[in-house]
């Protein structure tokens, strides 16, 4: 189901949180919202799922107008009842009119898909930080609705929490018969999960479309910073390196680093440094030997895009 922005607008205070002349995002994908923390993410979502107005414009959710029927909202905190994982499930099934044989089978189906089938019994305020996020995907996935709305999936678990639902979120998503729209600040995290990616920057949508278009052709500083690129400037042209594409020695596009400090990764070692006033980690490859901090090496991009 497609959602379509149209002259959107929002204010507060007399500052202009989003503003979104055009954006359509294509149904039955799953689209990640990237932007730096501030940029309109969670705002675009809420206007999105109905909980915030604009100040003018209008959403459209399959070419009708925003109705809280047609959408779940995974929440970025754990909000839950002080009651059991079961009946916070069941409550949204309850509001919606459900009868009793037709909230059971979706429930089931939800705990199975999502793995939390053993925690049904157990306090939903109590869950750990990967049981709370099945569980708010679970009562997602018990609604049905064609579109789901997801804030910073994995922000504040643990690294071994994290680790885990980062590889397993992609195929838990895969559950949802319906549009998914994430928001993260996380580049990888885009990367990884989404079809097609939006970058916000300051309430403006600066690129948009199939996630390979976006980052093969950032166009500006922005939308490559937002990507996690390094942005420097060569005989007067401005380039963005993606992570990784930095490698010591010359080559076509060469660069100058000044080296602050060599990281002892133990599996690896890493340098970090300065090209110009542009920060800058480069891995080195197995068994070379590290420089010194102080030293100056010459690093080259095996890719790279121009900027505007």
């Amino acid at each position: 189901m497609d959602v379509s922005l149209e002259s959107v607008r929002v204010e507060r205070d007399s500052r202009v949180l989003l503003d979104v002349p055009s954006l359509l995002l294509r149904g039955g994908r799953t689209v990640a919202v990237l932007g730096p923390n501030g940029s309109g993410k969670t705002t675009l979502l809420r206007v999105i799922a109905g909980l915030d107005r604009p100040r003018v414009g209008r959403v459209l959710i399959g070419g009708l107008p925003v109705n809280a029927s047609r959408v779940a909202y995974v929440f970025q905190e754990q909000v839950f009842l002080r009651r059991s994982v079961r009946d916070n499930l069941e409550l949204g099934l309850r509001l919606r009119g459900l009868e009793t044989k037709e909230r059971q089978v979706r429930m089931e189906e939800a705990s199975r898909l999502l793995g939390v089938t053993h925690l049904m019994d157990r306090r939903a305020d109590r869950l750990s930080g990967g049981e709370g996020r099945r569980v708010s995907l679970a009562r997602a996935l018990c609604l049905r609705a064609p579109l789901v709305l997801l804030d910073e999936p994995l922000e504040g678990l643990d690294r071994p929490t994290y680790s885990r639902l980062l590889h397993e979120l992609p195929q838990l998503l895969a559950a949802f018969d319906a549009t998914k729209l994430l928001v993260t600040h996380n580049p990888g995290e885009a990367l990884r999960f989404a079809q097609d990616l939006v970058v916000l920057v300051d309430g403006k949508v600066l690129a948009s479309g199939e996630k390979s278009d976006v980052a093969t052709n950032p166009h500006v500083r922005e939308v490559a910073e937002a990507l996690g690129y390094f942005v420097v400037i060569r005989d007067g042209r401005r380039v963005a390196i993606p992570p990784g594409a930095l490698r010591p020695g010359p080559g076509p596009l060469d660069f100058m680093m000044d080296i602050d400090e060599v990281i002892d990764l133990v599996a690896t070692t890493e340098i970090a440094g300065r090209i110009g006033e542009v920060h800058v980690h480069v891995e080195l490859p197995t068994g070379s030997e590290p420089p010194a901090r102080g030293d100056r090496i010459s690093l080259h991009a095996d890719r790279f895009f121009e900027l505007k």
